[in-house]
């Protein structure tokens, strides 16, 4: 690998396609070169730059995970999940890989690279949605490993990759990505089962596309065609391959299955200073800063009354005094508040409590709620059971004292055992030592 951080690359002759497109700085684990064709290649258009529609995903990985839940036969895990966490040149990290469980906390001191790692996992879930790198990425520079030094064409970049579980078993994805002088993507590799799916490769500096070919396995072993340079490659398939051959299927569900991992995740950062006032009423959808959280708790409280006493349980078990319930008062112009119910006593409205307990109580109810309640991208073609959310907590612990952070994390626990919710987060300190007293929790120490 060169010290850039990135894949090298050579220009070639406009209309020259070369016969080998895969990036030698990707290198996926357990991967192994697919074999290339050297001539029947399929053409194909490019899609444009600006496409960005988020593509559906089929039948194929649905069926593949309905019959994983329904009688433990599918290959794999029964839900798409990120098991692995790969950055191997970015920011400060270097060869980094992590492990990633039902409920993964990343530890470690200041400047560690906590947020980092986090950054990077929610920068593979926004390009898995069909976000472009330049949504994604908006200061790629910050992501380029301190010390990489330019190539002889003054290239620098950074790599991240991941690890996707599921129905087909695993596959890897890695992405090599240019960010000076001009953001793009110049590599992408997608495998599984020790074949390479897709591989995409800068031939042409000059044009804003990466040549890809992918697996075929039919009259034509492969199909050649390029692709844009700013998105996700694995992401456009589903609109690209036919899935008329076995190898195209294969391509498919695996490709799908990336996807789906990927876009199930809900980063999560509640920001009490903006929780506090009181709302108008709307789709009720709980947004990352959790500013409407009494506007969902509105939706709650006659949607889903059942999660809602849960969650009033919860609350009692994090909040001072006795707590006998969540309410919802509605005040004039429309305008609604939440409060804690106290039995006999007056209700304590939600903006006067503790910024940890409003935390506390955000970060709860994203464990017990799903996608419908959150402000995510949902995946309609793919039914709920199908689907494991991810949530992503930066911070976890912040303003939560020892009795919340232990609280919070054996209700992660024990809801992440049914696989619908997993957790992957962030914490300080004192967060850590809480975190390792709670079983069922990975603590990845980052200062090690």
């Amino acid at each position: 690998m060169s010290s850039s951080g990135i894949a090298p690359s050579r220009a070639v002759p406009s209309g020259a396609v070369p016969s080998g497109i895969v990036p030698s700085g990707i290198a996926p684990a357990g991967a192994a070169s697919s074999r290339a064709a050297s001539s029947g290649a399929a053409s194909s258009r490019a899609v444009p730059s600006a496409v960005t529609a988020v593509p559906a995903v089929p039948a194929v990985i649905a069926g593949r995970s309905a019959a994983g839940v329904r009688g433990g036969g599918g290959r794999g895990v029964a839900r798409p999940v990120v098991t692995e966490l790969r950055l191997s040149a970015f920011a400060g990290h270097r060869g980094a890989v992590h492990t990633l469980g039902p409920v993964t906390l990343f530890a470690g001191p200041s400047g560690s690279g906590k947020s980092t790692t986090l950054r990077a996992y929610e920068a593979l879930a926004r390009l898995g949605a069909g976000d472009s790198l330049d949504e994604v990425f908006t200061d790629a520079a910050e992501c380029v490993p301190e010390r990489a030094r330019p190539d002889a064409q003054g290239r620098r970049g950074f790599r991240i990759g991941c690890t996707v579980d599921g129905p087909v078993g695993p596959v890897h994805l890695d992405l090599a990505v240019q960010a000076e002088p001009r953001l793009r993507i110049v590599g992408e590799r997608l495998t599984g089962r020790g074949r390479t799916l897709l591989a995409t490769a800068l031939r042409d500096p000059g044009r804003s596309t990466v040549q890809a070919e992918w697996h075929t396995a039919g009259a034509t072993p492969v199909t050649r065609a390029p692709l844009p340079d700013d998105l996700l490659g694995t992401a456009l398939l589903p609109l690209r391959v036919a899935g008329k051959t076995p190898g195209q299927l294969e391509v498919l569900a695996a490709a799908e299955q990336v996807v789906i991992g990927l876009r199930s995740a809900f980063p999560c950062d509640p920001r009490p200073e903006g929780m506090r006032a009181a709302v108008l009423p709307g789709e009720g959808r709980l947004r990352r800063d959790c500013a409407n959280l009494a506007e969902v708790l509105h939706r709650t409280h006659t949607a889903c009354p059942r999660r809602h006493h849960r969650l009033a349980t919860v609350a009692g078990a994090g909040c001072a005094g006795p707590v006998t319930g969540i309410g919802v008062q509605e005040l004039p112009e429309g305008f609604v508040r939440a409060v804690l119910e106290r039995g006999g006593r007056p209700a304590t409205p939600l903006g006067r409590l503790g910024d940890g307990e409003l935390r506390y109580l955000a970060l709860a109810l994203t464990l017990l709620t799903g996608p419908g309640v959150l402000a995510m991208d949902r995946i309609a073609e793919v039914p709920d059971a199908m689907q494991s959310l991810t949530l992503l907590a930066d911070g976890l612990d912040r303003g939560l004292d020892r009795r919340q952070v232990r609280e919070l994390l054996g209700l992660a626990v024990g809801i992440a055992a049914d696989g619908h919710i997993r957790v992957v987060g962030a914490v300080g300190e004192g967060g850590e030592g809480e975190a390792r007293r709670v079983p069922g929790v990975t603590v990845v120490d980052l200062g090690e």
